[in-house]
């Protein structure tokens, strides 16, 4: 099967099945989700939503965070992964936001990745679900899952290469909705040591699929 054929087949799955796709982290405004955002590198979704309540309860706005520090700002995040790097990331972020941008949010990738604790992906995220901009956060639900279906090809060996093959096959108005589609596909059902093959709906136009069938058959013919 040609690529742009399972991108044909990828879109018409997911528009017809979740066309509400949306991020799984629990915000009420744009500082909030840059926040969880941070926080959820390495970490799980579900541990940032178990933490961020209190968090956003004690520091509201990027001058209140800013106006915090180390030793207050720890203990509401320490259970998330490498605490002590965000801790400092946010409290620097959140003065950066505060003194630089009126409390605002970036809405430019380039002024987001000068933020500490923000790259390319992260600002990816945030553009794309507060800004509704074409952008592709690949993180490695997303890696994996565009590898398994043959989105993209074995020469995509980074982030950056793999948003680039994403980006010029998915049109422009589905890139931000297409980044949730392959992460919860991947969080869910494509997952990293054993993918759920036998309950995926995928695997008509899933290239990993294909090639599992042709060793199979080939293993049972021997």
């Amino acid at each position: 099967m040609k690529r742009n054929q399972r991108y044909e087949h990828l879109i018409q799955y997911f528009t017809e099945n979740y066309p509400e796709a949306e991020t799984e982290l629990a915000y009420d405004n744009p500082f909030q989700l840059l926040v969880a955002v941070i926080l959820s590198a390495q970490c799980t979704d579900k541990r940032v939503n178990m933490v961020t309540p209190a968090l956003f309860e004690r520091f509201p706005t990027p001058q209140k965070m800013a106006e915090s520090d180390f030793e207050e700002l720890f203990p509401y995040i320490k259970s998330i992964s490498y605490p002590n790097n965000k801790a400092k990331h946010l409290l620097a972020t959140a003065k950066i936001l505060a003194e630089q941008y009126n409390s605002e949010i970036p809405q430019s990738r380039e002024e987001l990745i000068k933020l500490p604790g923000v790259g390319r992906k992260t600002a990816n995220v945030i553009i794309s679900v507060l800004y509704n901009q074409p952008a592709m956060a690949v993180d490695t639900h997303v890696f994996r899952v565009s590898h398994r279906i043959g989105l993209v090809d074995t020469k995509a060996k980074t982030p950056l290469e793999v948003e680039k093959q994403l980006i010029k096959y998915l049109p422009e108005s589905l890139v931000a909705k297409a980044h949730h589609w392959l992460i919860l596909h991947g969080r869910y059902v494509c997952v990293a040591r054993k993918p759920k093959c036998a309950t995926c709906n995928l695997t008509h136009f899933c290239a990993h699929f294909e090639k599992e069938q042709k060793i199979n058959s080939k293993n049972t013919t021997v």
